[in-house]
């Protein structure tokens, strides 16, 4: 099965960790067999996401099997200059998602703070990935207000999270469910047959968690060979190669 990964980091937050670079990156995707992935730098989390985004595009710049993910902001307060310049300077450095860590970088995760962005992002066909954590209020709020916005739900919480985000991959068609902390069991097979396996898709969370989590999950998953590989890269693949650069 040829994987491709949704949800890794370079950078070192506050504990350390194995991935400080790049390189250490796809040194440790050489070792799990994972061919590709989008990837955030924890500093646009952490500490400062525009000046962490250049950080992110000069980390992986020529590294062809590395997709870059740029955090956005409230454009309202000019930090990220004219949106439709800032998003085709993203798109020129490699990136093919975005990330909105809403709670982190201060700011309300609805259509009047950010719409005029990510309405640019619909027309682009780029895909918000939200680490959700508490906002699961926010993401029902802006899918309401926005939606056409293709979102990947991260970060949902483990042990499972199905009655926050059911209601949203059935109402809302372009919502697709990283599956990097979806620790349920008999939850991937449950998830295929009631939604299939095109809205899901494999992320491993590395370095905060290892790479082989969820691939074993994955791989041990009781559902037929090409939904596995759909999970695994081609669901990832796709959403990517729509992205209009």
């Amino acid at each position: 099965m040829e994987f491709f990964d949704c949800n890794c980091y370079i950078g070192q937050p506050s504990g350390g960790g194995p991935a400080a670079s790049a390189e250490e990156l796809t040194a440790a995707m050489d070792r799990a067999g994972i061919a590709g992935a989008l990837v955030w730098h924890v500093a646009q989390r952490d500490l400062d996401p525009l000046t962490s985004n250049d950080l992110l595009a000069r980390g992986i710049a020529g590294r062809q099997r590395l997709l870059g993910c740029w955090t956005i902001l409230p454009p309202q307060t000019g930090e990220l200059g004219p949106p439709a310049e800032w998003l085709d300077r993203a798109l020129a450095a490699g990136v093919r998602a975005f990330r909105a860590f809403p709670e982190e970088n201060r700011y309300v995760l609805r259509a009047d703070a950010v719409g005029g962005l990510l309405e640019l992002m619909i027309a682009a066909r780029a895909p918000l990935i939200v680490s959700v954590g508490k906002q699961w209020q926010g993401v029902h709020d802006l899918l309401r207000e926005l939606p056409e916005l293709t979102v990947i739900l991260s970060e949902i919480g483990c042990w499972g999270a199905d009655r926050y985000f059911r209601p949203l991959i059935e109402r809302y068609p372009n919502v697709y469910l990283d599956i990097s902390d979806y620790m349920l069991d008999g939850g991937i097979e449950a998830f295929v047959a009631d939604y299939g396996a095109g809205r899901m898709l494999f992320g491993s969370g590395f370095p905060a968690a290892y790479h082989g989590a969820m691939m074993l999950a994955l791989a041990r998953a009781e559902i037929s060979d090409a939904d596995k590989q759909a999970i695994a890269a081609s669901n990832l693949r796709r959403l990517t190669g729509e992205v209009k650069t």
